[in-house]
């Protein structure tokens, strides 16, 4: 065992060594040596090292002219931001590194500037008339240099015109314009006038080189030929889609406006579109109907009409009474029934009761003057023609006082003390009038005794007989009604005496004879024994 350790003290130590490679300072620049960029688009140069722990970065023109920039230092690179790119950025730019403040690089890079942004602008006369001169403009926006530009102006395959700016110096962006006038001819109507605008600049690589804009040459006319097509006809069926179509020839397309002739020669209008579409029509959609297309440019105008008539079964517009529905006995009533319909409809305005005693009126209207509560009740009016027919109703409510006020007495016949009698009082009125009982005192008043129509006296008694009233009330009047019960008289029988009761109504004509008859009459029976009325009646006469 000691012996192994004895050879680990003596074994040798082995040192490994690692070199490092260490990179050389150096630097570039990105985009390298040239670059072509557009002015208004926006350009980043990058300055960037390797080889050096902490570089210094700086940035100039040869010219030392302003950067036209914005410079940002990273630690082992630098960028110089040209946003937008303008016309003075068209330098060579130079970047310059120092490395631990010893050793010291530079670079640059040339910045070309060119504008070609957009394309041509064509402006054409917009009338143009043939055989007279017509001038076409285009325009060639923001270039730089113009003096390399050529603008060609061609009708179809045909040059028209050709212009360079050769000794143009700009030193800055502007937009050129090219001008030609010529005479255009019918046979030019539908050929392209077009703008080719070239910027040939040698050594430089961007696209595009060539931009080109066309424009087709155009003659104003119309409008003329103006026709209106009814779709599914000019006689359509109530309740069907309608669509109207005006076609015309016009250049350019011209503004068209529908309307409709109303009566006294007023004139509706509608919409600005070639087409006038009804989804249902109506009755009230019959009628004289105008497209009328104007041409803005050529300021001429053109009318074409289409005659619409609706058919269909009648349609009742209108149903009405006047001054109202709900009147009061006196007033004058007007019941006014129309409708409408093509052909036009046969109108009968009715009372739908049978037992009104008013036949069928074939007229719009029905005049009631001075109404009685007869005429209320429901009416109809009926509007028919070969499609079909319709019907409406209507109620006409009379108001009035009560009227036809009777009383009935239950019995009718000669009533005994003990027995229960029963007076009934009826009365006709609109509203139902509210019927009340009184009783004539001996003083002469009147004391209410039942606010019912029914009356009914039980047990009757000598103190139940006398005068009693019914009176019959409601918010357009009242209307009485009374009724007396009488002791007839007490007859002399044999066996027993039987007192007699008998119910008068009170009307005013018969009221006071009828007591003195059946005074003289209970006389006689009291001295025979009996009595007849008829007997009595006539040795009264």
């Amino acid at each position: 065992m000691f012996k192994e350790m004895g050879r680990t003290s003596q074994a040798v130590l082995v040192i490994l060594c690692v070199l490092r490679t260490v990179k050389a300072f150096e630097m570039e620049i990105i985009p390298a040596e040239r670059i072509v960029a557009q002015i208004g688009d926006t350009l980043i140069l990058t300055c960037n090292t390797t080889g050096c722990a902490s570089p210094s970065f700086s940035w100039r023109t040869q010219m030392d002219s302003p950067l036209g920039g914005k410079v940002n230092n990273y630690r082992t690179h630098s960028t110089l931001t040209m946003n937008p790119v303008s016309i003075v950025n068209s330098h060579s730019y130079l970047c310059t590194v120092i490395c631990d403040e010893r050793e010291k690089k530079e670079k640059s890079v040339e910045v070309e500037l060119y504008s070609f942004p957009s394309d041509p602008i064509i402006e054409i006369s917009p009338s143009l008339v043939a055989g007279e001169p017509a001038t076409v403009i285009c325009k060639i926006p923001d270039v730089y240099p113009s003096d390399h530009l050529e603008v060609l102006l061609k009708k179809d395959a045909h040059v028209l015109h050709k212009k360079d700016f050769v000794e143009d110096d700009s030193t800055n962006t502007e937009t050129k314009i090219v001008t030609y006038t010529f005479h255009p001819t019918a046979e030019d109507i539908g050929k392209e006038i077009t703008c080719v605008a070239t910027l040939l600049i040698a050594d430089m690589d961007f696209e595009p080189k060539e931009r080109t804009s066309s424009q087709k040459l155009n003659a104003n006319f119309g409008p003329q030929n103006t026709v209106i097509t009814s779709s599914p006809g000019n006689s359509p069926m109530e309740g069907d889609s309608l669509n109207l179509t005006c076609v015309t020839q016009s250049n350019p397309p011209a503004q068209i406006v529908w309307s409709k002739y109303l009566a006294e020669e007023s004139i509706q209008h509608l919409i600005k579109n070639n087409v006038l579409s009804i989804p249902h029509v109506h009755f009230n959609d019959s009628g004289l109907y105008i497209c009328e297309v104007i041409n803005l440019v050529t300021n001429k105008t053109e009318k074409a009409t289409v005659d619409i008539i609706i058919q269909g079964a009648p349609v009742i517009t209108k149903l009405s009474i006047e001054p109202s529905t709900t009147v009061q006995e006196g007033e004058n009533v007007s019941i006014h029934c129309s409708a409408e319909s093509n052909p036009p409809p046969k109108i009968i305005l009715r009372r739908k009761s049978d037992n009104a005693n008013m036949g069928p009126y074939s007229a719009r209207r029905i005049l009631l003057p001075s109404v009685v509560f007869q005429n209320g009740g429901d009416y109809e009016c009926v509007a028919e023609n070969k499609f079909g027919n319709s019907k409406s109703e209507i109620t006409l409510n009379v108001k009035y006082g009560p009227k036809n006020t009777m009383i009935t007495v239950i019995p009718t016949a000669a009533l005994k003390e003990g027995e229960t009698v029963t007076m009934k009082c009826t009365s006709s009125g609109n509203p139902a009038p509210v019927i009340s009982w009184k009783k004539k005192k001996a003083s002469g008043e009147s004391e209410k005794i039942s606010k019912n129509a029914t009356l009914t006296i039980q047990n009757l008694k000598s103190q139940d007989l006398g005068l009693y009233e019914c009176e019959a009330y409601n918010q357009y009047g009242k209307e009485e009604k009374a009724v007396k019960l009488y002791v007839q008289a007490r007859l002399e029988e044999p066996d027993q005496m039987i007192a007699v009761i008998i119910a008068f109504s009170s009307v005013a004509a018969v009221a006071v004879p009828a007591v003195a008859i059946l005074i003289y009459v209970s006389r006689q029976a009291k001295i025979n024994g009996s009595y007849s009325l008829v007997k009595a009646l006539r040795l009264k006469v």
